[in-house]
């Protein structure tokens, strides 16, 4: 019997000391959480997309009640959550920038080729791994809806083989933009401003060969832009959204139509 009751007690001590250490521990290590984030956390809408910059909802609220970190960060939340957190903060926020998803591409089954019938696994991860997937194009949509699979939302679907965003789903999370592999959508904001469907780099001959709604980098949006909004670099009509005024001048001159107003 002694041979069974002593390891027991052993084992049984062991735990108790072990149980009061961590007691200890847990008071003198203790770190006082400010009320305040779980009153954040609770206001954030929960999506937990990242969109805001931090590690989900949690990260952010945190970095507001301790870190200072703008109050207008949460585009899922829009102006009401950032009201909110505001009230709970004794401050003020500015208002929040609506950004939604947008694809750049306009190179659909009709206006861009292909280079061979993909018969994989119908999915762009996988598409791409084969020669950087069956367009011509290297930097178009694949249009296999990745994104359209990931979205909580339902924003986005195929259209003839492109994935194209409605913006009055999109809530501006972002998540679709880690399933592209060709990192080809961008979060753009709604305000009427210029963008270009297009994201090739290929010299303009080169483009319009591939596709006929492709950037061609001829210039003429640049000379039309009374705004100097419109830059070419790197072959690529680049829109400066913080000079542009919404004149859609540059949507009017584009020869391929890849300008379109957001």
């Amino acid at each position: 019997m002694t041979t069974i009751l002593f390891p027991v007690a052993v084992v049984a001590a062991i735990g108790l000391i072990s149980g009061l250490a961590l007691a200890i521990a847990a008071i003198v290590m203790h770190v006082p959480i400010d009320p305040r984030t779980e009153q954040v956390l609770e206001a954030l809408p929960g999506a937990n997309c990242g969109a805001c910059g931090f590690s989900g909802c949690a990260g952010y609220a945190e970095a507001v009640v301790s870190g200072g970190a703008p109050l207008n960060q949460c585009i899922p939340g829009g102006n009401a959550t950032a009201q909110a957190i505001a009230a709970l903060m004794g401050a003020t926020a500015a208002p929040v920038a609506e950004r939604r998803a947008f694809v750049r591409c306009g190179g659909d089954r009709e206006t861009c080729k292909q280079s061979f019938a993909y018969r994989g696994e119908q999915t762009c991860a996988a598409a791409s791994l084969l020669y950087s997937g069956q367009k011509q194009c290297n930097y178009g949509c694949l249009g296999f809806g990745d994104c359209a699979a990931l979205c909580p939302h339902n924003a986005i679907s195929l259209v003839n083989g492109l994935a194209r965003v409605d913006s009055a789903r999109c809530v501006g999370c972002a998540l679709c933009l880690s399933a592209c592999p060709k990192g080809m959508i961008v979060m753009a904001e709604t305000r009427g401003r210029a963008v270009n469907r297009c994201c090739s780099e290929a010299p303009g001959a080169l483009v319009r060969r591939h596709c006929a709604a492709g950037c061609i980098g001829c210039r003429l949006c640049e000379k039309a832009c009374p705004a100097g909004a419109i830059k070419i670099n790197a072959n690529l009509a680049r829109v400066d959204s913080s000079k542009c005024t919404g004149c859609g001048l540059c949507v009017q001159k584009c020869p391929t139509k890849c300008l379109s107003m957001a």
